[in-house]
């Protein structure tokens, strides 16, 4: 491969062999990873693949990652891109480097190339050996990739492919400190930030005595809308909030909508319009007989992390030091440089792990946050934990939506017309997410402060990824428009939530194919299956339906339904289907859910069944429980008692069947889950109630108010 072809991955903006590995004299090899750990396994099964690609045990790789200083910028860890993209990355820089220790070696040792063997590090032919920590690694490495060395063959793999323990667990279980809340720094201080009380509020006046005086204040910051507290111990901080929140009085405005009228709203409201798909076939449009429409719902949704934001920072002689658990590091960097004017290289950003939120909750502010509040004690470390109720209140939400479907069947209950639109606002307002000349931020911090940085304006991620994300079928439809509606005004702060418009577009899309499926009075999987051609979507609904235990036909008692669905995450990613069992007694419960998965080549077999575990149960806590409240004023829900999730209790029976296909390219695991199984659920409530409930949440007061 020339220099000025496109490298694998994100290896092409990497290209250095030394930004990605170095070989350490423990006999040890650390990996550099610009992708960060959320709590799915990532960098378990990077180094997987490193040790797999170099012929070295797995223990002997140490993973570096999200330092801004000194590991490659591969962009922001989401979209269950990293494996895929990542992974290429790696895979490629890896076989290069073995390549060159070999052809090192093979001089050293006055072996020819192809009379050598690689096992754990050890170079070894007919009369010698050497490892690679006695070559000189470093002059080898110096070098631009060039990916002209080809990976292992699947057939050759040891490591790839078989279950690892993740990295991260053992320290999980034991206890021993690694996230960014147990950060100690010498000479940390504790700080707190007071929010307006909502999205216009000003702040009018502010008695500052009521929180001077307190025990252990070290710095009271009040600047315009932005006030912060420092304090010598965190319990101090925790105090001076809440004595700064009393000190507080500000003028509120109105929303421009509330939870009872959010989705009319967004269907009335100024939207930028694209067609997504558009496919026509006169002849079987013509053939329809009978038409059918929807509408569907999804309300705003928080991260819901298990702990809120935190963060911690130190500004000392120009050079701002951030530890964050964002997802996206190096735009984090970009983004504070640009707001105090500084060059990127003073800024240094490191990850650290927090609670894992799958999607921009408040991480990235809480950083800003503490920068603003170790500026004002003349550089000394500061961690800013954000309290429950400025979490749910103030971080970016996964937006509302609104889906309307249209289709027609023939005579013999085929799909011949197809029409989907869906509203929203855009999925994207993280940290460099905006390209524009103009200086703007996607930071609270930047906008409250006197001297404030305009907020960026909202964007979409890239088709396919944000509102449009799963809108087009993926059936074989003869026609087929699908139209995105990027609505321009905001109620509330939004951004991405984990499969952004897949959640909602999969929900009603499935949704609307089992209606289809009844009118056409068909069994909902022999209804998809003959609408799918797709050999391995094919493969997944078959799967699931036979490890179910799916029986065409079955009619409920009133107490149990049974519920199917599938999709292919972004149309070109993994495959999953599943089946749910419900039980309506005293509520709503899933009894049991049993999903089929193929996402290609496993690196990790149990850490794609684990990822997917995972998203079963959190989408049936959205699908069920979840729902940000709001008036015209404020978000209304800031506890656990206003937004409920799902408790232990109520977690089912979860079975997940992989179909591993080592030849096959890896398509990413973490988004897969989540509208089936919202789909699988409503479907399985009007298998056994006979009441199709279209709008999300699916709860007792809706199937009440339907029937």
């Amino acid at each position: 491969m020339s220099a000025a072809e496109k490298l694998p991955g994100t290896l092409e903006g990497n290209r250095r062999l030394d930004q990605w590995l170095q070989f350490n004299p423990d006999r040890s090899i650390t990996l550099a990873i610009g992708r960060v750990e959320l709590g799915q396994g990532v960098l378990t099964a990077l180094a997987q693949i490193a040790a797999e690609e170099l012929d070295v045990a797995f223990p002997r790789i140490r993973v570096l990652s999200g330092d801004t200083a000194i590991v490659p910028n591969e962009g922001v860890t989401s979209g269950s891109r990293s494996i895929n993209e990542g992974g290429m990355a790696v895979r490629y820089a890896c076989a290069e480097v073995r390549h060159l220790l070999l052809k090192e070696a093979a001089l050293r040792l006055g072996i020819a190339v192809e009379k050598l063997s690689v096992a754990d590090g050890t170079i070894a032919g007919p009369g010698g050996e050497i490892t690679y920590w006695q070559l000189p690694h470093a002059t080898l490495l110096a070098r631009q990739a060039s990916a002209s060395v080809s990976p292992k063959q699947a057939s050759r793999h040891s490591i790839v492919g078989t279950n690892v323990g993740r990295l991260d667990i053992p320290d999980k279980v034991t206890g021993t400190p690694r996230f960014v809340q147990d950060i100690e720094l010498p000479g940390m201080l504790f700080g707190r930030v007071v929010r307006p009380p909502s999205f216009a509020a000003k702040l009018t006046s502010f008695d500052r005595a009521l929180v001077e005086n307190l025990p252990g204040v070290v710095a009271l910051v009040v600047d315009g809308n932005f006030i912060g507290v420092v304090a010598l111990r965190e319990e101090q901080a925790v105090k001076a909030r809440l004595a700064a929140l009393s000190a507080a009085q500000w003028q509120e405005g109105v929303l421009p909508a509330d939870e009872t009228d959010i989705y009319d709203f967004l269907v009335s409201r100024p939207s930028k319009d694209q067609v997504v798909i558009e496919k026509s076939d006169a002849a079987a449009l013509a053939r329809g007989e009978r038409s059918f429409s929807a509408r569907y719902t999804k309300p705003y949704l928080a991260h819901a992390s298990m702990a809120p934001s935190c963060a911690l920072a130190k500004c000392d002689e120009g050079i701002v030091e951030v530890w964050t658990h964002s997802q996206s590091v190096f735009a984090l960097q970009q983004e504070i440089a640009l707001i105090l004017d500084l060059p990127a290289a003073e800024v240094r950003v490191h990850h650290a792990e927090g609670p894992g939120c799958y999607g921009h909750n408040g991480a990235d502010d809480a950083a800003f946050d503490a920068v603003l509040l170790s500026r004002a004690v003349s550089g000394r470390p500061v961690q800013v934990q954000w309290m429950r109720d400025d979490e749910f209140a103030w971080e970016p939400l996964g937006p509302a939506m609104v889906i309307k479907t249209r289709a027609s069947l023939d005579a013999e209950g085929n799909i011949v017309d197809w029409a989907f639109d869906v509203w929203s606002n855009g999925h994207m307002h993280r940290p460099g997410s905006v390209k524009t000349a103009g200086r703007v931020s996607s930071l609270i911090g930047a906008w409250h402060v006197l001297d404030s940085v305009p907020r960026a304006p909202q964007v979409d991620a890239p088709m396919f990824a944000g509102i449009a994300n799963n809108a087009v079928a993926g059936y074989d439809l003869p026609n087929q428009r699908v139209v995105e509606h990027c609505v321009l005004e905001l109620p509330l702060r939004v951004s991405s939530l984990r499969a952004l418009g897949a959640y909602a577009n999969v929900f009603a899309l499935e949704s609307f194919i089992d209606e289809l499926a009844a009118a056409s009075g068909s069994d909902p999987v022999e209804f998809r299956l003959r609408h799918m051609k797709n050999p391995r979507a094919r493969a997944v609904m078959e799967l699931a339906a036979a490890r179910a235990g799916w029986q065409p036909g079955v009619v409920s008692d009133g107490t149990t339904g049974y519920g199917f669905a599938f999709a292919q995450y972004k149309n070109y990613a993994g495959y999953f289907a599943i089946a749910v069992e419900l039980e309506l007694d005293q509520g709503i419960r899933v009894r049991r859910a049993v999903a089929a998965v193929d996402v290609g080549q496993a690196i990790n077999p149990d850490g794609v069944i684990n990822q997917n575990e995972g998203g079963i149960i959190q989408a049936i806590s959205w699908t069920l429980k979840e729902q940000v409240r709001f008036d015209r004023e404020r978000i209304t829900s800031r506890s656990w008692e206003d937004y409920p999730i799902l408790t232990f209790p109520e977690v089912p029976k979860v079975e997940v069947h992989l179909i591993n296909r080592p030849d096959e390219a890896p398509l990413g695991a973490g988004e897969l889950a989540m509208g089936p199984t919202a789909a699988a659920i409503a479907n399985a409530l009007h298998q056994a109630l006979g009441v199709r409930i279209r709008d999300l949440p699916l709860t007792v007061e809706r199937i009440t108010r339907s029937m």
